[in-house]
C-alpha cells in the first residue's frame, strides 16, 4: 500500500440514498445451515461474467455487454422507455441470488426478471416481477433455493419514459472451484489494535479481526514483515506472535517480506540501517541470510509460512539505490535489473532453505499496477528474461489510484494467457463512507478517498457499494483464464482510528474509510466479500427485495 506524499483531510460525506429491502437466499440446504449460524458455505461468483448477452432496443453506443462485464461503471442503456436484456449464462447454474446496479443518473425504474433452464422455457420467480429499482446503488434479488437456470431476462421499464441504463446485471451462484482460492487479509495492525484498546465484534458478537475474518471466510491472513521498524510495528518478534493466533484460527500466513526498516513501496526501497554501506555481492548475502533466518523462525514454532513475497510492490526495486531500477537521472550508482535479479533470486534461496522439508511454500513477485497491463506484462516478462524464479504474480489493485475495474480485468486476464502462473490481488480496498474517523480522535491525518471524484462509477461510498465492488474483484478473478485467478487479499480491512501509520502525536490512519469494520471496530456488511453479497445483504435487511445495503 502506497504511504507517500501529502494527506489530504476529509471533505465531504455522501448520504445514503438507497432504500433498505432484503436479499437472496444461499443456494441448498449445506450453505444455508452454514449461513445460518454465521458461517460462509462455498464462495458465490457472479456467472453472467461468463455468459453472453443480447438485447432489444438498445441504445447506440451501449451495447447489452456491457451489462454483465463485470464493471457497473459501464451501462447497457434502452433506446426507449423499455427493453429487454437477455444472458444466456453457458449451461445450467445453481443460482442462489440476482444481482442489478442502475446508473447513478438513470430514471427510477420497474423490473420484472425470469429464468430459463432451457432456450425459450421462462418461468416466473416470486416477488420478481414489477419491482421497483433505484438508481446509482447495488441492489440484490432472492431466489427460491436451488433455483436452477441457463438464461436470466431483465425487462425494465422507465417511470419517466426516459432511457433506462443497467451498470450490472448479476447471477451468483456457489462456486466449488472458487472455494481452494487463496482469501484473506492483510492484518498486520491487529496487534496494535488490540494493544491500543481497539474493541470488534461481528452481530454483535466480540472478537478479534483474526477470528472475524475467518468467520467471515478468510482462509489467509497477509502479515508485513519489517527490519528494524519503530517501536510497536511489524517486527519478527510481532509476526511471530501474530501467526501464533493465526495458526489458532486454523488460518495460512501470507508474509510480506519488506528489506527495508519501515514503509516500502514504490516511492520508498530504503536500505535498512544495519546493512548500509554494503556491496551488492554483500547484500546479496544479507538478503538470503535474513530470509532463511526468517522464514525458519516461522517453521520453528510450528507456524509455517505458505506464500511469501519477495519485497512488496518492487515496480521501481528493492533495496536502493543497489538494487533500484526506473532510475532518476539524480541516482548515478543505481544498480538496474541485474542487481534486482541477484537480489531477488537470494530472497527466493533463502526462503526455501528456511523452508521445512515437505512444507509448500510458494513465492510471489508483487507489483503494485493492477490497472495496467502493458506495466505489468514488461515487469513479469523481464522478471522472466533474467531467469527469476517464483510461482505466483501478486497485484495490488485500488481503483483510486489503478484505475477502472474493467482494466483489472484486462490485465488478470492477458497475464493469465501469457504467462500462466496463478495471479493474486495482493492488495485492494474501496470506501465504505468518505467521513474521516481521524477527526473524533483529535487528529488532522486526511483519508486517501474524501471526494466522489475517487469513487468508480456505479459503486458508492458505503457498505453495500464496497461489498458490491470486492464481489465482482472476486467474481473476475474466479473466471480468469485457465483458472489462474488465485486470490484475493483485502488490506488492512482492520486499521480503525487509533493507530497511527507513523509514531507521532496527532498522526493517524489515512485508511479508517477502507476498512471493513466502522470507526468504533463493528463489523460492516461488506465484511462478508468472500460470501454470497445477496445472503450477506439478507441477514442485513431480511424479509424484503430487492435489498439494498445502503451508508
Amino acid at each position: 500500500m502506497l504511504l507517500a506524499g501529502p494527506l489530504v483531510t476529509a471533505a465531504m460525506i455522501v448520504p445514503a440514498q438507497a432504500r433498505a429491502h432484503a436479499a437472496a437466499h444461499t443456494t441448498g440446504k449445506a450453505a444455508a445451515a452454514a449461513a445460518d449460524h454465521g458461517r460462509p458455505g462455498l464462495p458465490a461468483v457472479n456467472w453472467a461474467l461468463s455468459g453472453t448477452a443480447t438485447a432489444t432496443n438498445a441504445a447506440s453506443g451501449d451495447p447489452a455487454a456491457n451489462a454483465i462485464d463485470g464493471d457497473a461503471g459501464t451501462d447497457w442503456c434502452t433506446s426507449g422507455w423499455t427493453g429487454t436484456l437477455t444472458v444466456d449464462l453457458g449451461r445450467v447454474r445453481e443460482l442462489s441470488g440476482l444481482g442489478i446496479t442502475l446508473d447513478a443518473t438513470s430514471p427510477s425504474a420497474s423490473a420484472t426478471i425470469r429464468l430459463a433452464p432451457t432456450a425459450g422455457s421462462w418461468q416466473s420467480v416470486r416477488d420478481l416481477a414489477d419491482v421497483a429499482l433505484d438508481p446509482g446503488a447495488p441492489m440484490y434479488f432472492p431466489l427460491p433455493r436451488e433455483a436452477r437456470a441457463e438464461f436470466a431476462q431483465l425487462t425494465v421499464y422507465s417511470d419517466t419514459g426516459a432511457n433506462v441504463c443497467v451498470g450490472e446485471f448479476r447471477a451468483y451462484g456457489p462456486d466449488g472451484a472458487a472455494s481452494g482460492m487463496k482469501l484473506g487479509a492483510d492484518l498486520s495492525f491487529t496487534p496494535q489494535e488490540l494493544a491500543a484498546g481497539a474493541k470488534f465484534s461481528y452481530d454483535g458478537r466480540p472478537g478479534t479481526p483474526v477470528t472475524i475474518m475467518r468467520e467471515a471466510g478468510a482462509n489467509y491472513v497477509r502479515m508485513r514483515l519489517w527490519v528494524n521498524p519503530p517501536p510497536g510495528y511489524s517486527d519478527l518478534a510481532y509476526d511471530l506472535a501474530l501467526a501464533r493466533q493465526v495458526h489458532a484460527a486454523d488460518m495460512k500466513i501470507y508474509l510480506d517480506i519488506m528489506y527495508s526498516d519501515f514503509w516500502a513501496d514504490p516511492q520508498h526501497q530504503n536500505i535498512p540501517a544495519a546493512w548500509q554501506g554494503q556491496s551488492l555481492a554483500q547484500l546479496t548475502a544479507t538478503v538470503r541470510s535474513y530470509t532463511q533466518r526468517a522464514i525458519s523462525a516461522f517453521a520453528k514454532q510450528g507456524t509455517p509460512v505458505d506464500m511469501v513475497s519477495i519485497g512488496n510492490e518492487i515496480r521501481n526495486g528493492i533495496l536502493w539505490p543497489v538494487g533500484e531500477i526506473n532510475c532518476p537521472t539524480t541516482v548515478p550508482d543505481c544498480g538496474g535489473w541485474a542487481n534486482l535479479a541477484q537480489l531477488l533470486e537470494a530472497g527466493v534461496a533463502g526462503a526455501h532453505a528456511g523452508n521445512p522439508a515437505g512444507h509448500e511454500l510458494l513465492i510471489m513477485m508483487h507489483y503494485d499496477q493492477g490497472g495496467n497491463n502493458a506495466l505489468s506484462s514488461a515487469f513479469y516478462s523481464q522478471l522472466e528474461s533474467l531467469g527469476v524464479p517464483f510461482d505466483v504474480i501478486g497485484l495490488s489493485y485500488y481503483p483510486f489510484f489503478h484505475g477502472s475495474i474493467s482494466a483489472m480485468r484486462a490485465n488478470v486476464d492477458a497475464l493469465a494467457t501469457q504467462f500462466r502462473k496463478p495471479i493474486i490481488i495482493s492488495e485492494t480496498q474501496y470506501p465504505w463512507t468518505l467521513a474521516n474517523g481521524n477527526s473524533a480522535i483529535g487528529d488532522s491525518t486526511g483519508d486517501f478517498v474524501w471526494e466522489t471524484s475517487q469513487l468508480s462509477p456505479g459503486y458508492p461510498a458505503t457498505p453495500g457499494g464496497q461489498l458490491s465492488f470486492v464481489t465482482d474483484e472476486l467474481s473476475i478473478l474466479a473466471q480468469v483464464p485457465g483458472g489462474l485467478g488465485a486470490g484475493l487479499f483485502y488490506w488492512a480491512p482492520d486499521w480503525i482510528p487509533g493507530v497511527p501509520w507513523t509514531p507521532g502525536t496527532g498522526i493517524g490512519s489515512p485508511n479508517v474509510n477502507l476498512t471493513l469494520f466502522n470507526f468504533e471496530g463493528a463489523a460492516l456488511p461488506s465484511i462478508g466479500i468472500f460470501q454470497n453479497p445477496a445472503a450477506i445483504c439478507e441477514r442485513s435487511f431480511p424479509g424484503s427485495s430487492p435489498c439494498v445495503i445502503g451508508g
